[in-house]
């Protein structure tokens, strides 16, 4: 990282005491389930709880209406909080609001309509196809394996040959590591440790600066690395032309280079984060797992998925829904108040930081049958009927997620392909632990081996 770059992003960091991530953490501590007291704060003190909480005013909010009002409604109103995620995502969109961020998303926005979905499957299946064969590997040795690290390089490798046009140009493992030091480590003091040897250590600030420096050299290697075919409709090609357009003088190469930034990690921690527990939860259901078989074998037979087989992958793609139902990877959505409102009859302040508790929508018995459990025909019961916004894995409104649709699409081939040809057998902790940073983890992992199927 050069001395320009660093000065750069050298205001808040995660850690820091004004950090909202900083301020939650004494809250989120349950070893078995961070979003418990939160949980139970909800049903004892309502959808709307302010808190004073060291130096800021939080304000916890669990009630879809409420959502709605936040997101779409007065969105205006209550722009992204991303501060402490900057020297990550530099910035790219995911960190700006109002027209800036409008203008910064149009050049990319078409490379995310679903039209596109269908030049980017085979792609999707190349990189599933990789996949296979490392696990076909994988099973001949019985050796365990990690699925998030699996699940991470698989989404990266589909980001970089559908988006990019590019091989994947640097290690995933060690990259997303690098990342995960300064996100989460550096986020939570009481996490701030290392296990090497059997010895603890303090993680410093010269830990995360190598590890900011390692995710800093990613853009520029995907930049260089040659075209794999020379396409011409690619997010890749579209972020160039803007950079060459003169009418868009804000974007100019840093910009692309911090937007190619917020792809490779919040592109793919979502995509990977959600196969891995998909992968757990049929692991740990095999009847799912045999249906999502079968369910496979009768769209595609023994031929390779098509966009037009997609839709028809109904089962599978409801498998999906219901993991990010159950393991939002983004637990919450958070706000920060431009102008005085009032929510609830609860009066919200300028600077107020508004926590949307999604994941505590999503398991609310008020808008969820048996919501702990894990139940995919939910999503097929077309006489249940949904309560609008109890369910933002995505977000919602203006600013939702712009490569959520193409991450279902991602996760709901892959889920069928890998499980039409191997049974991954969970034998990690059960039930998992969760961490609860700023994306929702498993607690050391999830240990997996696999079988192939005769």
């Amino acid at each position: 990282m050069t001395a320009e770059t660093t000065e750069q992003h050298s205001g808040l960091g995660l850690g820091d005491e004004s950090s909202i991530w900083f301020n939650l953490s004494p809250l989120l501590k349950d070893p078995e389930n961070p979003m418990r007291l939160l949980m139970q704060m909800a049903e004892r003190y309502g959808p709307v709880i302010p808190v004073n909480m060291a130096n800021q005013r939080v304000v916890l909010v669990t009630d879809p209406e409420y959502f709605k009002h936040v997101l779409v409604t007065k969105v205006d109103n209550y722009t992204k909080y991303f501060d402490g995620l900057k020297p990550i995502f530099g910035k790219s969109m995911i960190t700006h609001d109002g027209a800036l961020w409008q203008k910064i998303r149009m050049p990319q926005q078409p490379a995310f309509h679903p039209d596109a979905f269908a030049d980017y499957i085979p792609y999707f299946i190349e990189a599933i196809k990789t996949k296979m064969a490392n696990w076909g590997e994988l099973a001949k040795t019985g050796e365990t394996f990690e699925m998030v690290e699996q699940t991470w390089t698989l989404a990266a490798d589909m980001i970089c040959k559908a988006l990019f046009d590019r091989e994947m140009p640097f290690n995933p493992h060690f990259v997303f590591k690098c990342v995960k030091t300064y996100t989460d480590v550096s986020n939570h003091k009481d996490i701030r440790l290392k296990r090497q040897a059997d010895a603890l250590f303090e993680v410093g600030e010269e830990d995360t600066a190598k590890a900011v420096e390692a995710w800093w050299s990613v853009p520029p290697a995907v930049f260089a690395a040659d075209p794999r075919e020379q396409r011409e409709k690619t997010l890749l090609k579209m972020i160039e032309a803007a950079v060459a357009d003169p009418n868009m003088p804000e974007f100019d190469q840093q910009q692309a280079i911090d937007e190619i930034k917020q792809y490779l990690w919040a592109g793919t921690e979502t995509t990977a984060l959600t196969l891995a527990w998909a992968m757990y939860l049929t692991a740990t259901h095999p009847e799912a797992a045999e249906r999502v078989r079968r369910e496979g074998e009768a769209v595609c037979g023994d031929r390779e998925p098509t966009a037009a087989d997609y839709s028809a992958l109904q089962y599978t793609r409801s498998v999906i829904q219901e993991t990010m139902r159950l393991y939002p990877p983004v637990w919450s959505l958070i706000r920060v108040a431009q102008e005085p409102d009032v929510i609830a009859g609860k009066e919200i302040k300028p600077g107020d930081r508004i926590v949307l508790f999604g994941y505590g929508a999503h398991h609310n018995p008020k808008f969820w049958k048996d919501p702990e459990a894990f139940v995919p025909e939910r999503w097929m019961d077309k006489t249940q009927k949904q309560v609008k916004y109890s369910y933002i894995p995505f977000g919602a409104g203006k600013r939702s997620c712009i490569g959520g649709a193409m991450s279902q699409v991602e996760n709901t081939l892959a889920l069928s392909i890998l499980l039409r040809r191997f049974r991954p057998e969970y034998v990690g902790l059960e039930p998992p632990g969760i961490n609860a940073t700023v994306t929702l983890t498993p607690r050391g992992g999830l240990l997996f081996r696999v079988r192939e199927l005769s």
